[in-house]
């Protein structure tokens, strides 16, 4: 275990968790964020407030890692010191939508440990009344900021989007995303705000190992399920053109949680886009992609598609690969389509899947350098990876050496001075920002 030489400063008490999910501080110890087998004791100068609409999650199978602040080390606790015969657990952050941890809640597995499921574990603790989270500030925007999300209002949406679109498909769909996954860009949509969701495609072409709407591993559950249906052209324009009328500066985006991959769903896509733009030219559209098919997102663009956001957790083939797990396309293929959407001219985000321990280790910085430099996109989306953060470093060590953490702060500074156009956000911006 490689500890920090770093435990200056006012220091978080370690918040943890009995069998029961009562979470409690533990006075004596420090909270602690870990990367890998890296560990730091959290300071309040490094960490903020925990974010609105953030959720608390205590860890099962798993034992907390703390700083003793009397003896000055690190121990992995099982019971409470202070009650012996209660066993204890970790607590991690899952931060709300705008924040990247910068360190993952430090813990043990024990035996026979399972999977986690699929959310992000930023490092927390509690000082003066608050707790405070390990996270890095990446979108201030509050496009998915819970407290803006009125029920009373998103209901109201609800019934006059039925009223204008009363047969429409995907309508429906996105009324099942909004009240009952509480998805925040299908609530969105019926406030009539920022960017609406298109799903579209029933098939996928990778076996992401983070996918949230279809698992092959039994152990992981998936969180919504996948659209069951392909809507029609029509349905698709109708759903946009309602939200880019009523609604300035609006988005509406293809690619999302409840689907597979749009790529695949181009043969009605392509048709929506070219009826959504022979009416109007206002409004943003976006796709959300794995990149797979340079030659069909050619035809995409032709249509009249203004921006994509690729998903990566790496910019190295083999970390890539191992991630997405694609089955019917390569690792060129990502980079060919970059190259095409650049060569066209359109705004080319990078859903940057990042994770501490990996994403700021010397190896990872050094190729994200290298690949920005070789392919000059315009955004990076910061983005936490959900995923067993243990398990995910595992996976990435078998098939690449990836050097020592450098720290996502000193990752995310550097980024910026190398490249001082580069945006830096969450979401899918709209055109008059691009």
């Amino acid at each position: 275990m490689k500890r920090s030489a770093n435990t200056r400063g006012n220091l978080l008490t370690a918040v943890v968790a009995n069998h029961k999910g009562k979470i409690f501080d533990l006075p004596g110890f420090a909270a602690v964020g870990m990367a890998q087998e890296s560990f730091i004791p959290l300071a309040v100068e490094k960490t903020q407030n925990m974010p609105s609409g953030s959720e608390l999650m205590f860890l099962p199978d798993r034992s907390p890692i703390l700083y003793n602040q009397n003896k000055g080390c690190f121990e992995t606790l099982c019971k409470n010191p202070y009650r012996p015969e209660e066993k204890l657990y970790p607590v991690a952050v899952f931060n709300s939508p705008g924040y990247i941890s910068s360190f993952i809640s430090a813990f043990r597995e024990n035996r026979g440990a399972k999977i986690l499921p699929l959310f992000s574990y930023g490092a927390v603790g509690w000082y003066r009344g608050k707790f405070r989270s390990s996270v890095i500030i990446v979108d201030r925007e509050k496009r998915q900021d819970i407290r803006l999300m009125k029920q009373k209002k998103i209901l109201a949406g609800v019934n006059q989007n039925r009223k204008q679109m009363p047969s429409n498909r995907l309508r429906a769909h996105l009324e099942k995303c909004a009240l009952t996954y509480r998805c925040p860009a299908g609530k969105n949509f019926f406030l009539g705000r920022y960017e609406a969701p298109l799903p579209t495609s029933r098939q996928c072409n990778a076996r992401c190992l983070g996918c949230i709407s279809l698992q092959k591993n039994n152990d992981i559950p998936c969180s919504q399920d996948r659209i069951d249906f392909t809507p029609t052209p029509e349905e698709i324009a109708e759903v946009a053109l309602a939200h880019i009328n009523r609604v300035k500066n609006s988005v509406a985006s293809f690619g999302q949680g409840c689907e597979g991959e749009p790529l695949l769903a181009a043969n009605v896509i392509e048709p929506a886009i070219r009826i959504i733009r022979s009416v109007t030219h206002r409004g943003t559209i976006n796709l959300n992609t794995n990149g797979s098919r340079p030659e069909i997102l050619k035809n995409l663009f032709d249509a009249g598609l203004d921006s994509i956001r690729i998903s990566m957790n790496s910019v190295r083939a083999n970390c890539y690969l191992a991630y997405f797990r694609p089955q019917s396309y390569g690792f060129r293929d990502v980079l060919t389509s970059i190259t095409v959407a650049l060569e066209r001219g359109k705004f080319v985000s990078i859903n940057y899947l990042n994770c501490p321990g990996f994403t700021d280790t010397r190896k990872e910085v050094d190729a994200l350098v290298k690949f920005i430099e070789q392919y000059p996109i315009n955004m990076i989306q910061w983005r936490n990876l959900n995923f067993d953060p243990v398990r995910y470093w595992k996976i990435m060590n078998r098939v690449k050496i990836h050097g020592q953490p450098v720290g996502m702060e000193s990752l995310l500074n550097k980024i910026r001075i190398l490249f001082p156009k580069l945006k830096y956000g969450y979401f899918n911006p709209p055109k008059e920002k691009f």
